[in-house]
Order: C-alpha cells, then structure tokens, then sequence
C-alpha cells in the first residue's frame, strides 16, 4: 500500500509537471494554474512515500523535508485557488489586481517563489536522508539534492525587486513563462524517477 500510493504521487507529480510547461508554452494561464493546485498533493505523496523508508539514523532530514512539503503545499495552493476563484471571477479593482494577478508580480505572485523555495528545501533534505540503492536512484538523489539551489534565487530574488520591475502593461511574460519551463524540464525526471523507484519490487 505504501509504495502504491507513493507512486501514485510520483505519477502526479509527473503529468502535472508536464501539462504545466505545455500550458505555459501555449499561454493558457487557467490550465496552469489548475495544475498548480494539484502539483502539491502529489509533491506531499512523493515525499511521505520517501520519508517511509528512511532508516532511523537518517529521520530528522527527512522529518524536515516532510515537514517543508507541507509548508510549500499551503503556500502553493493558497496562491492558484486564489487565482482561479477571486481573481478569476470578480472585478478586482487597480490596487487588488496589483496584490492578486499572478501576473502582476506582487504580493501572491511573491508568496508563490517563497512557496517554491520552500519545495526546493524540502527536496534537498529529503535527498539528503535518502540512501540510493542503484543509479537510477542515486540520480533522482542528486536532482533532488541540486534542486535545493533554488531556495536562494527563490527567497532572495523578489526581495530586491527586481520581478515588480518586469510587472509591464505591454509585456507579455515570455521570458517568465521560458523560465518556468525550464524548471519543468529539471522537475519532471524527478517525477519519473520516484515513480521508478516505487515501482520496484521489494527485495
């Protein structure tokens, strides 16, 4: 059971990750931000699926980057259920579109890199405790481990404002939406990788 629904998580974390750049790619904001809001269940699976394993010298790692793929899940979906309810059906006037449109870069867009920084820490702990048994999982260890980075960029980044000076009325978001499938790209073997790793049989 446990590995079952651990790859199930992994399986999530995949198609959601994967429907999440091809959105971005045709600029389809909703199906973006719908997928969004279910990467986080998945990213909460994956990790309980890895944090089960761990041995007992290795658990305070692994307690912390449970405990922050929580942390990152209310932050994540917080921002995309907000963005799919308020700002989606109501007539928001100039200062709450600036706090609230994603696409603003202001404060929930803010919120959202503070949540992925979170994501990032987590998967650098949990890496961390994990104990690979092949290649393939030495590598989904490395990625994890190497994700990590992201909290810097994530958390220092939108302190210096630099994102508030690319919030332009005729700016299409391009370069933003290039730079998130990029980080698809380096995610989605992490999804593929945890589902290989729960799909092994135990020995």
């Amino acid at each position: 059971m446990n590995k079952t629904v651990a790859k199930v998580g992994s399986a999530v974390i995949t198609v959601t990750v994967f429907l999440f750049a091809l959105f971005l790619l045709i600029n389809y904001s909703l199906g973006s931000y719908f997928v969004c809001l279910i990467l986080p269940i998945g990213f909460i699976v994956m990790t309980a699926g890895l944090h089960n394993e761990i041995e007992s010298d290795r658990k305070v790692p692994a307690n912390i980057g449970l405990i922050l793929a929580g942390v990152y899940s209310v932050f994540i979906m917080l921002v995309y259920f907000s963005q799919l309810t308020t700002v989606n059906n109501e007539q928001l006037n100039e200062q709450a579109s600036k706090l609230l449109k994603f696409d603003h870069f202001g404060l929930i867009f803010n919120y959202d890199l503070l949540g992925y920084g979170l994501m990032a820490l987590s998967t650098f702990f949990t890496g961390l405790a994990m104990k690979p048994a092949d290649k393939a999982d030495k590598w989904l260890r490395a990625l994890m481990m190497i994700h990590g980075v992201f909290y810097f960029s994530c958390t220092f980044m939108p302190i210096t404002g630099m994102f508030s000076k690319m919030a332009t009325p005729d700016g299409d978001g391009l370069g933003g939406r290039l730079a998130l499938v990029a980080w698809c790209v380096y995610f989605l073997p992490i999804g593929i990788l945890a589902f290989m790793h729960f799909s092994k049989e135990k020995k």
